[in-house]
């Protein structure tokens, strides 16, 4: 789909230029080297996907194009792929989420090596690499072996592209690997169909947790015949045979070329979450190209996604990390239906989409806070398919997903992620239409609201519902055996009571626009439950137990039943009601006495770089035991925007500035798991200036942007003026401080806008300088509290 980009003439009309041509080359240096833009104005050659793979950002440097089935990238042992501090690759393999906390994927890892095939274990016959010959950018990934072979990667939406290039050997090997992956492998079958194809059925389970299987479904077509081939399980290699099954043990396939005079190998690799007649139209549909062709479609892709933003100023660093996490908040949710609208629905039935594209993977604990609202703005289209396709969930299963992988539930995390997540597609205009989706999405909306998914279901919903509805509450019961796999809300009962609260809020929303008066009330009163947790002698959150007893240390920092998180970096989760929870805390002055503790405010404006990394930030997954913000984790990535709350605006400036220098153009410039684009989105987000402060809601909190001039090009069927520039001259760590704003022109004083206001004007301009000023700081300026 080819985009005009956005651009306002000298009266402020949009102007349509003609989108980026098509540019050659498959394969560019990695990104971390690259200058700002490319002489040829690329914008994929700022990203480094290289960000984020040390340290557990857990993200992966392989080959994939916007949304993509196929992520095909190199695993190096890590839990979840690949890890830059490793030395040796064990293989390509075809499924990937970016930055997820637990082994998932690593389906079919392929490996070419030379020689007589001896060891079946890809621990073992791992291939040495060094960082000195390894090349990645949006769509391609390339390495050089040190024994002498050469490794291309690329894809398109359904199919993985590789070219091997090897010595000059009668011994030329490609290992298929379908008995290890990243998660738990549970049976396996590999068949050779003929002298240029292996299929491949791989059906595993598990996500953190233990999960009810999934099925991946492969078939790899290599240009050339194989001139002999083989299967192996466990150990044992037997050259000639056609097929292998396994249940729980090591199994593949190998092929073998002579490259004495023709030393490249390509291969097509297609997936399948249906069948193997779903691997083999998917191949017909996207195969038969060459490596070269897809890595320029690739690239063009990517280059057509990222050319909707268009960042002017700021140094090339800030540029590349700006566009690295641009690239990675386009990675998922992921297409799961094949190319001819088959996919397999959490009923484990075949259905077919019919107007949409079906897409799968929701870490919707994450998502719901920043990712799903950059995707409505800048993806509508695809933002509206993946509304659709959660509503599908519900409609083949019974119920609303909160964690969901392929064609299954993990019931990872806790809360009500999916309520947020839905009623932001609602607010953004995401689900009009005929038939009423609106319609539909309320009604599966509230059946989990108001209820808890029967035993017989994969989902828990919102487990500790019944005490909740009854008591105002989610109980926090130590040691309560888990009745389904995954997360249990009863594990972490405050932040479930804040979760659900929240949820509720949005679906009040939701309800009065649909005309559901009582509801709405309903829902609206039920959002005032986190007060059911508010212990006014420590003047925190706090969990209960299912007595009603506040439990726990009394001290925040020490505090139980939050989930990732403590009391203090809990206490900022009420976006639906910030002026109550001030009130709670004791007026706007003991809030932002509490904020400038929380954030080290004073340490901040000294060092805000080493007060981010030496003070906020502790380690990838220490979660607890904490007094401050934590800018690696979801619980708290509202936080800054507070102070948009209590009358001094300027601080929000200033927490999101130090917390952006924590990304980087380097393996470690991710703040923890990326967690499918969210902290990714976070930094896109808050750089440009505009940011979520109530998900689920259409409100966009307004702090400085890090650039003097961003051209949002957003989809005129959902935003009729075609775009959005957003402007501050001379923006700065020394200039950053909000003297005044404008929307079109006219003089602008409030601290928020909301999607409305973004469909209907052209430009936001700030002006900005050394000093914080007024601006945004009366009570009317302030995001308002839902009703």
């Amino acid at each position: 789909m080819t985009r005009t980009r956005w651009t306002p003439g000298p009266s402020g009309a949009a102007v349509a230029l003609a989108t980026t041509a098509l540019l050659a080359g498959a394969l560019a240096a990695p990104a971390a080297q690259a200058e700002s833009p490319g002489r040829d104005g690329r914008l994929t050659d700022l990203v480094n996907p290289f960000i984020g793979t040390e340290n557990e950002g857990n993200t992966y440097p392989g080959a994939a194009v916007p949304f993509g089935m196929v992520q095909l990238s190199p695993d190096t042992g890590h839990n979840t792929g690949y890890d830059h501090s490793d030395t040796h690759i064990r293989g390509f393999s075809a499924v990937h989420l970016s930055g997820v906390g637990c082994g998932l994927g690593g389906d079919l890892p392929v490996l070419p090596t030379t020689g007589d095939v001896t060891e079946t274990d890809y621990a073992k016959y791992a291939a040495e690499f060094s960082h000195d010959t390894e090349k990645a950018a949006p769509g391609t990934y390339k390495v050089g072996f040190r024994n002498g072979i050469g490794a291309e990667l690329t894809a398109s939406e359904r199919t993985g592209v590789q070219r091997y290039t090897f010595p000059a050997t009668g011994k030329a090997n490609v290992l298929l690997n379908a008995g290890q992956s990243l998660h738990k492998t549970a049976a396996t079958k590999v068949e050779i169909l003929d002298n240029k194809t292996v299929r491949t059925a791989i059906t595993g389970s598990g996500f953190c947790q233990d999960t009810k299987p999934y099925t991946v479904y492969t078939v790899t077509r290599f240009d050339r015949p194989f001139v002999t081939s083989g299967t192996w399980k466990g150990g044992a290699v037997t050259e000639g045979a056609k097929e292998s099954s396994a249940k729980g043990e090591r199994n593949g396939a190998f092929v073998r070329f002579d490259t004495a005079k023709d030393r490249t190998v390509e291969a097509t690799t297609a997936i399948s979450y249906v069948d193997a007649k779903g691997a083999a139209v998917n191949l017909r549909a996207e195969g038969g190209r060459s490596y070269g062709t897809v890595a320029k479609a690739a690239r063009a892709a990517w280059e057509d996604r990222l050319d909707d933003v268009r960042a002017q100023g700021g140094s090339d660093t800030l540029r590349r990390t700006f566009y690295s996490s641009l690239y990675r908040s386009f990675l998922a949710p992921n297409i799961g239906s094949d190319a001819d609208g088959r996919y397999t629905g959490w009923d484990q039935k075949i259905h077919h989409a019919e107007g949409f594209t079906y897409y799968q993977n929701w870490s919707l604990w994450d998502t719901y806070r920043t990712q799903a609202q950059l995707l409505a703005l800048l993806a509508p289209r695809e933002s509206r398919d993946m509304a659709l396709s959660v509503l599908k969930i519900d409609e083949e299963s019974g119920w609303l997903p909160k964690w969901g992988y392929g064609t299954v539930e993990t019931n990872i995390m806790t809360g009500d992620p999916v309520t947020p997540f839905l009623t932001n597609a609602y607010q953004q205009g995401l689900l009009k239409g005929s038939p009423d989706i609106a319609g539909q999405a309320y009604r599966a909306l509230k059946k989990n609201a108001d209820g808890v998914p029967p035993a017989d279901s994969a989902a828990v919903g919102r487990e500790a519902n019944k005490e909740y509805l009854a008591d105002g509450f989610a109980p926090y019961v130590k040691g309560r055996p888990h009745q389904k796999p995954g997360d249990s809300d009863y594990d972490h009962g405050a932040s479930a009571t804040l979760e659900y609260a929240l949820s509720d809020a949005m679906l009040g929303e939701m309800a009065r626009d649909l005309g559901h008066d009582e509801d709405a009330k309903r829902y609206a009163a039920r959002a005032q439950n986190y007060r059911k947790i508010f212990d006014s002698s420590t003047g925190f959150f706090r969990a209960r137990d299912a007595a009603g007893a506040f439990t726990g240390p009394a001290d925040p920092a020490k505090s139980e039943g939050f989930h990732e998180g403590t009391s203090w970096q809990y206490q900022w989760l009420v976006p639906q009601d910030l002026p109550g929870m001030v009130d709670l805390i004791g007026g706007k002055k003991a809030a932002n006495d509490r904020l400038d503790s929380f954030f080290a405010y004073e340490q901040l404006l000294k060092d805000p770089a080493k007060t981010a990394r030496e003070v906020w930030v502790n380690g990838p997954y220490d979660y607890y035991n904490a007094d401050k913000y934590n800018p690696q984790n979801e619980p708290d990535l509202i936080a800054p925007y507070t102070y948009l709350s209590t009358g001094q605006p300027w601080k929000t400036t200033d927490v999101v500035h130090a917390a952006l220098t924590l990304f980087t153009d380097a393996p470690t410039g991710m703040t923890g798991n990326d967690d499918l684009g969210t902290m990714s989105a976070w930094n896109v987000l808050s750089s440009i200036g505009v940011f979520p402060v109530q998900p689920g809601t259409d409100t966009w909190g307004l702090s400085t942007p890090v650039f003097e001039r961003v051209d949002l090009t957003l989809d005129r069927r959902y935003y009729p003026r075609g775009g959005l520039t957003v402007t501050a001259p001379g923006t700065s760590d020394g200039k950053r401080y909000i003297q005044s704003a404008s929307v079109d022109g006219a003089a602008y004083g409030k601290t928020y806008l909301t999607t409305d206001d973004i469909r209907d004007i052209r430009r936001l301009a700030f002006t900005v300088g050394e000093k914080p000023s007024d601006w945004g700081t009366s009570a009317e300026a302030a995001p308002p509290a839902l009703r």
